[in-house]
């Protein structure tokens, strides 16, 4: 039996801690930050009622040291302790220590982020629920020349995939023969670097699928419900850029399928608190992909759609004063659509930009929100990833939500650093995007240099050149719109 506390420590830092921050703050809970030397004077470090520093700016010597963060929860004396996203977010280890010296980790148990975490034992525990996954190979033969021999089986293309992975680290397409042996031996390094592991598996590598992941959440009744999907296809090197609530896919018998498959599995494990199933569906039929055993940088989009806070949601359910809600209730209204937004050139392909940011200006207004990670004199630092913060729409209607969003990303304003909003805007208005038709594929497909230069040639003229190409070539595309992305300057929507 769970208890009440009082103080929260929070192990993680930029926006995803002030949004946790604010959160115990509502609920009347005092907050501990966990901090690097980089991180002092940060936005959450302003926020925040204690502050403990646990180390220098790598995140190997501060956010990601379990001991540290032991540590600096310990000093504090916080009786519970909220991950966040990435770094021990989904470590076993971390929350098992955690639950030794009686800690609270709001989220759930060292076991199922064991079994979850492993990428190879989650298909297995799939599997054995009956639930379809993507044709590959995840035996213990682990050596090259057995690898491609695998990868032969399974038909090129195949992806390499660490199996302690996560974040798009350790994953590795193998187009044909002559890359497998290079490719798989990349993806161990980059596995055993990022996890300590260099085991990895094997997929059949779907190149024209959707990627699709449900809102689960379980109370510690042992019940447990789904928030509906999110479309959270458009990717770069398997990092998410812009992410939707509900995706304009799925149709309902699909849906109810993806939902139903995602309640099973975390019933199955007995899962508590916020969680993700994600899965690839092609030609009308879904596969698992793998579960997140935290919570999603898009839950934003979740939340406006269905009117909930899965942050307090979480904090109470390990407190035992949440029963989850029922399920017939959950009823999605609107639509919502989240861009994170990069310190980087948009203009080639996402190389960082890092410095002291100036006057920021971010236009509220109905159905707009915001999770910032810095402040005006911040720096944005080369130590972490570069997203600055999170611009959230809602609105009736899919297309209304997309003007939103574009006229939202017209107004921001940030200086001192380089932007992705650019960027943002030409992918809100590729006619893939306005009729939903587009896939993991379409960076790499129309964006793969970055943004089209502005100052060279009009760039809607070459969108729409290079759009018309790719269909042409693409007979299984389909990209027709009701909606004409040209029919008004989104500047002045």
């Amino acid at each position: 039996m769970m208890s009440d506390f009082t103080k929260v420590a929070i192990a993680n830092r930029g926006e995803v801690a002030v949004r946790i921050i604010r959160a115990c703050q509502e609920l009347g809970l005092q907050t501990v930050l966990l901090h690097s030397k980089a991180d002092v004077g940060s936005r959450a470090y302003r926020l925040s009622d204690h502050c403990i520093c646990i180390g220098d700016s790598p995140v190997g010597e501060s956010y990601l040291s379990i001991e540290r963060n032991i540590d600096g929860i310990l000093a504090s004396g916080a009786e519970a302790v909220h991950p966040g996203f990435g770094f021990l977010s989904e470590n076993a280890d971390f929350a098992r220590v955690l639950e030794q010296k009686g800690i609270t980790f709001i989220g759930p148990s060292a076991d199922v982020i064991e079994k979850m975490g492993d990428k190879i034992a989650a298909k297995k525990i799939i599997e054995k629920a009956g639930l379809p996954t993507v044709p590959g190979y995840n035996g213990d033969d682990q050596s090259i020349d057995h690898l491609i021999k695998e990868a032969e089986k399974i038909g090129y293309p195949v992806i390499a995939k660490a199996a302690a992975g996560g974040g798009g680290r350790g994953m590795k397409v193998i187009e044909n023969k002559s890359q497998a042996r290079e490719m798989i031996e990349a993806a161990k390094r980059e596995g055993q670097a990022a996890f300590g592991s260099d085991k990895i598996f094997l997929e059949k590598y779907l190149n024209r699928a959707k990627h699709i992941e449900v809102q689960i959440f379980g109370d510690l009744a042992g019940q447990v419900v789904h928030l509906f999907e999110r479309e959270c296809s458009i990717q770069r090197r398997h990092q998410k850029i812009i992410e939707e609530a509900l995706s304009p896919s799925l149709d309902h018998k699909l849906r109810n399928q993806l939902t139903h498959a995602a309640v099973t599995l975390a019933k199955e494990v007995g899962y508590v608190g916020a969680g993700t199933v994600e899965f690839l569906v092609q030609d009308g039929q879904f596969y698992f992909l793998e579960m997140n055993t935290r919570l999603q940088v898009e839950h934003p989009v979740t939340e406006l759609v269905l009117g909930v806070d899965l942050v307090k949601a979480q904090v109470l359910t390990m407190m035992n004063r949440f029963a989850v809600w029922d399920q017939d209730i959950l009823v999605p209204r609107g639509h919502a659509i989240e861009c994170r937004i990069y310190a980087e050139d948009p203009y080639t392909a996402g190389i960082p930009s890092t410095g002291i940011l100036g006057h920021q200006y971010w236009p509220q207004g109905p159905g707009r929100r915001f999770e910032v990670a810095f402040d005006e004199g911040d720096e944005v630092t080369p130590y972490y990833d570069s997203m600055i913060a999170k611009a959230i729409v809602w609105d009736e209607t899919r297309s209304r939500a997309i003007m939103k969003m574009q006229r939202v990303l017209s107004e921001i304003v940030l200086f001192g650093v380089k932007t992705n909003i650019p960027l943002l805007q030409q992918m809100l208005a590729h006619p893939e995007f306005i009729d939903g038709s587009f896939n993991t594929q379409f960076v790499n497909s129309y964006f793969a240099e970055g943004a089209i230069q502005r100052d060279r040639e009009n760039w809607k003229e070459q969108l729409a050149q290079i759009a018309y190409q790719k269909v042409s070539e693409a007979p299984h595309s389909n990209s027709s719109s009701t909606l004409s992305p040209w029919s008004q300057d989104w500047r002045n929507v």
